[in-house]
């Protein structure tokens, strides 16, 4: 049985590697590194399908060192040892070169066998992860490396690849493969910067083509279908889970509609609506906020029919929450005053409480201040009356600060004015 398309294209050199020029590019850092055939210790972070791999291979052919490959989901401490028993051998005489592939699934154990020798040169690791180093790898094997991110491959770097698949697949098969630039382009598209996806996608596209009169010819059909959602790079656990969430709050809190509405798409699409119903509450509350205090109960009411109805009916209720929230005027005023009350409590000691506002207790015998001495508001006009009821060490502390808003600024006006009338 023939290997995949994917790996019987894979690029030999660094200049056939598709995208990742921000490091791979004329006077870029990986490069310079990999042609000065000094190899560090590094980490490729990327997601699935957008040349980790090809680039670890290119460097492992053009170095002189033994190549051991391991592959973080089934690899065991006992593989491991038995590339560190090569160390020293006639056999690894250059050095050992190990590939470890999703490093991430390798616990803390096995990851710090390898920290003495990757420290002192015997072994050089390069390493690849789809999940941020930072936090899926031990901190002691990050601090030895050199992290590089790779970057999904756009639509038109992938088109090239794309084309030089087709006539692959031409030369093998001969026969005449019949595609347009329309026909790249979709697959391009539809493939979300995942080059193995689209030679992939590539090759049944030739396996579900028309024949006729030794032609293959690929239909818009046949690609419409081996595309549908294949452009969803999503995992609900991973990176891409946290950054479309991210990208969604941070567009809403810019008050751009449009971009909101394109993240919460992908969200939708990828079918996860409770990820996106819970940031908009959390949406509601720190960025709307007091500059209109109904902002959470409109949201409330519309995560509430999303997730009874579900979708694809829940799209509805879910985009008048997200228009909502992008066009509401803005204010972080509750979120600052409970960050600042939240580190004093963290930063001081337990405070005592003004004796006004403890519960009532028997003041005992040669009490300074016997009795409450409580002011009860609603006996006063206004139902105000000014007493101190922070602990005596933050009675100054000011945590709210009246927001800039028509909402807050109104607030801020009666508290004026319910001050002043006692004066």
């Amino acid at each position: 049985m023939p290997s995949p398309l994917a790996d019987r294209i894979r690029p030999k050199t660094l200049d056939d590697v598709v995208g990742q020029k921000h490091i791979l590019g004329e006077n870029k850092p990986l490069r310079k590194i990999i042609e000065s055939g000094t190899v560090p210790n590094m980490i490729f972070y990327g997601s699935s399908g957008i040349g980790k791999t090809t680039v670890a291979r290119i460097i492992a052919e053009n170095c002189n060192m033994t190549l051991h490959k391991l592959n973080g989901t089934n690899a065991s401490l006992a593989d491991i040892k038995d590339v560190i028993s090569e160390i020293g051998t006639f056999g690894a005489e250059n050095g050992i070169l190990l590939y470890l592939d999703e490093i991430q699934y390798l616990n803390k154990k096995q990851q710090q066998s390898l920290l003495e020798y990757i420290e002192n040169g015997d072994i050089t690791l390069i390493a690849s992860t789809t999940e941020n180093p930072y936090f899926s790898v031990y901190n002691a094997v990050i601090s030895r490396s050199t992290v590089f991110e790779f970057k999904p491959v756009t639509a038109d770097e992938l088109i090239p690849a794309i084309k030089r698949g087709f006539r692959i697949l031409a030369e093998e098969s001969g026969k005449e493969i019949i595609f347009t630039d329309d026909t790249c382009r979709s697959i391009a598209f539809g493939c979300g910067g995942d080059v193995r996806k689209a030679m992939n996608t590539v090759e049944l596209c030739v396996t579900c083509g028309e024949i006729s009169d030794n032609k293959i010819t690929i239909t818009n059909e046949s690609i419409k279908t081996l595309v549908q959602r294949s452009n969803m790079h999503y995992d609900r656990d991973g990176d891409q889970h946290y950054d479309i969430l991210s990208a969604l709050h941070k567009s809403i809190r810019g008050s751009d509609e449009n971009a909101a509405l394109h993240y919460t798409a992908r969200l939708i699409e990828a079918g996860d609506i409770i990820s996106l119903c819970r940031r908009l509450l959390c949406i509601a509350c720190e960025d709307v906020g007091l500059a209109y205090p109904q902002a959470i109960v409109v949201t409330k009411a519309c995560v509430d029919s999303a997730l009874q109805l579900g979708l694809p009916e829940a799209r509805l209720p879910i985009a008048e929450a997200v228009i909502l929230l992008a066009t509401a005027p803005k204010s972080n005023s509750a979120y600052s005053a409970i960050a600042d009350a939240l580190d004093d409590v963290r930063s001081c000691d337990a405070l005592d409480f003004p004796r006004h506002l403890q519960n009532k207790h028997f003041d005992g015998k040669g009490a300074v201040v016997s009795g409450q001495n409580y002011l009860y508001p609603h006996n006063y006009p206004n139902h105000y009356v000014k007493q101190q009821y922070l602990p005596d060490a933050l009675k100054d502390k000011v945590y709210y600060k009246f927001g800039d808003n028509k909402t807050e600024q109104a607030a801020l006006s009666y508290r004026k004015k319910l001050i002043g009338e006692l004066k």
